[in-house]
């Protein structure tokens, strides 16, 4: 690459760090981390300058390299997170796994849960079920008819209802 090519290369790459960092937020959702890709992202398109193309998207060009390191960092976490019981009789997949629901305790904490969630008002109690459901936001939104923030204060509130209804429920032998 001649020295002007690399001087526009670099000028490119320094333009377009705020570009980098907003996209990188959106990636990762953290501050420090998006830091990290946006530091390792520059690294690499300097390692590898040789490899871009005067009539290629710049930006495109950089954007997948930030887009393949999240990606492989992400299965690199997810790979090292994963157990492998290797027990010869698969002692560790065997447990019992207590959730708490077969207990009478697990069963009546449920059944409290479920009284509470139905004090709510419609206006609470019906988002707030259906993001327990497993709703996101948007379509929950959208079938009630209601604008996103809305739907998203009125389950946050609801939740910090719950919190605060049940913060001093405790474990105790009914009979």
């Amino acid at each position: 690459m001649k020295a002007n090519n690399q001087n526009n290369f670099e000028e490119k790459l320094v333009d377009l760090q705020n570009n980098m960092m907003n996209f990188a937020l959106t990636l990762t959702a953290n501050r420090e981390e998006a830091k990290d890709l946006l530091q390792e992202t520059t690294l690499r398109a300097l390692d590898n300058k040789e490899k871009y193309y005067e009539n290629v998207n710049f930006k495109g060009w950089v954007f997948t390299i930030m887009h393949n390191i999240f990606v492989n960092n992400y299965r690199r976490v997810v790979r090292t997170q994963t157990i492998i019981d290797q027990t010869e009789n698969l002692y560790h997949l065997n447990l019992p796994q207590d959730s708490g629901f077969d207990t009478p305790e697990g069963a009546y904490t449920i059944s409290e849960i479920n009284k509470a969630i139905t004090s709510f008002s419609d206006e609470y109690r019906v988002p707030f079920s259906m993001h327990v459901s497993g709703y996101k936001y948007e379509e929950i939104a959208q079938k009630l008819g209601l604008p996103i923030g809305t739907v998203k204060s009125r389950i946050f509130f609801a939740r910090k209802r719950l919190q605060e209804m049940l913060k001093d429920y405790k474990y105790q032998d009914r009979e």
